[in-house]
């Protein structure tokens, strides 16, 4: 009897959580353990069909840059970094493209049907979703900054029910253009800024930012932010995660939040508990 009523109890610390995110847009940057662990993959799974069975509404937006390292690898293709972003050529375009949007993203659209919801896996090429020019007058090759999105694509597809998987690959300028890889967090953050999403969740193998002591900080402002990158605080490949999260914020997203999704059911903890489980930036 307890526990049921333990249980019952964890249901109800969720009831004013539900009732205010009902009908509001979640997008949801899915990378790290989460997405290639087969165990967190089935909690992600479970946590996205509760969200959506509860009506939200949810874009999700993936990487998969180990993937593409071990094709690039078995291809014996040589991967270069700059400034921590893959150097893409043509050849290495291919593999991304094939890796983004022809495997991962219907893997994860699978996965969400199999498990009783409607995705729809999609390219940002697809219906001219993403636009993109070359990064820094191409000094990484083909790796994009998005100049322009058609958010009627996915609006349309939530208003028929679907959960949007969106693969980081925009058109170029031209008829014939191979495309541009994109970085997904920022993919993710304009998205959602696009579409006026209520929050945006990057999921990372990390608990979110800590300080120097490595405790989490639970909430975070962007003067704050500022702050802690000229301390050396918030650093390395924390940096472009909280840019993400910042550009949202000013593109009118109420509330970015990092997670570990490592922890099994992050997502649920983060949206439907009082405590969370990560680091939420305002604005």
């Amino acid at each position: 009897m307890k526990r049921n009523i333990e249980q019952v109890q964890t249901l109800l610390e969720a009831l004013p959580y539900i009732k205010t995110y009902t009908n509001k847009t979640f997008v949801i940057k899915y990378g790290g353990s989460a997405q290639i662990n087969p165990k967190l993959q089935e909690k992600f799974a479970q946590d996205i069909v509760l969200m959506y069975l509860v009506g939200i509404k949810i874009v999700i937006v993936h990487g998969g840059g180990n993937k593409i390292s071990a094709m690039l690898d078995r291809l014996q293709l040589k991967s270069e970094f700059i400034d921590g972003l893959r150097v893409t050529d043509e050849k290495s375009m291919e593999v991304v493209e094939m890796v983004l949007s022809g495997s991962i993203n219907k893997e994860i659209s699978s996965l969400l049907n199999a498990h009783g919801v409607k995705a729809l896996g999609i390219s940002g090429k697809d219906a001219m979703l993403l636009k993109a020019k070359a990064m820094d007058n191409g000094k990484y090759g083909l790796v994009g900054d998005i100049t322009a999105i058609d958010n009627s694509v996915v609006k349309n597809l939530i208003a028929e029910k679907f959960i949007p998987v969106i693969a980081p690959i925009a058109s170029g300028e031209s008829v014939g253009h191979p495309g541009y890889n994109i970085n997904a967090d920022l993919a993710a953050s304009k998205i959602a800024a696009s579409i006026g999403a209520e929050k945006i969740i990057f999921m990372t193998d990390t608990p979110g930012v800590l300080d120097n002591e490595k405790n989490l900080f639970d909430t975070l402002r962007e003067e704050e932010i500022q702050k802690l990158k000229e301390e050396g605080v918030i650093f390395g490949g924390m940096i472009p995660k909280v840019d993400a999260c910042l550009e949202a914020i000013d593109g009118g997203v109420k509330k970015a939040h990092i997670i570990d999704g490592r922890v099994e059911h992050a997502l649920i903890l983060e949206v439907f508990t009082s405590s969370g489980v990560g680091t939420v930036i305002k604005k």
